[in-house]
């Protein structure tokens, strides 16, 4: 059972023959009132604190519950993100290498192509060459033979007198 402030200032003793007196028992019960009185106050502040200070700590334990979970998520999100990351860059140096891959071997044809020109160039002077000496000596050898069959050394100034000239026909004389 409850007793209350007020249950204590309305209570009366009986009288006795060797009791208490009267003024000192109403004064103490008037103190143990009060005293009731501000204990009681205080709890009801206590309470109303306490509900206010567990309210906050729901609000608190819901925010690092909220917080825990959003970084767990940044914490998937990332985990995500770098593997989505490594795979992406896996598959571009994949790329990368097929590309380099594919222009080394672009540029090997090519230099096999030029070996292979230069070859022909060089093959082809050869027989230029080849053919020019054989031009020239031929045509040498013309010369000399030439030079032997018609004149002696010496008989190259008196050609032109040997040669004689023909005056040039007349167009309308002859029919």
């Amino acid at each position: 059972m409850k007793i209350t402030p007020l249950d204590i200032r309305q209570k009366r003793f009986e009288s006795a023959l060797s009791g208490f007196r009267k003024t000192d028992v109403e004064s103490f019960l008037e103190s143990v009132a009060s005293e009731v009185e501000e204990l009681v106050k205080s709890n009801g502040a206590l309470r109303d604190e306490l509900g206010h200070l567990q309210l906050r700590l729901q609000q608190h334990l819901d925010r690092e519950r909220t917080l825990q979970e959003t970084l767990l998520t940044a914490q998937r999100l990332s985990e995500d993100i770098k593997t989505s990351a490594k795979k992406e860059a896996e598959f571009i140096l994949a790329q990368a290498e097929h590309q380099a891959e594919k222009i080394v071997q672009s540029a090997h044809q090519k230099l096999i192509q030029v070996v292979q020109d230069i070859d022909e160039l060089k093959r082809q002077r050869v027989q230029f060459e080849s053919q020019v000496r054989g031009v020239i000596q031929a045509h040498s050898k013309l010369l000399e033979t030439f030079r032997q069959a018609t004149f002696a050394e010496g008989e190259w100034e008196g050609a032109d007198d040997n040669v004689s000239f023909l005056p040039p026909k007349k167009v309308g004389a002859e029919r």
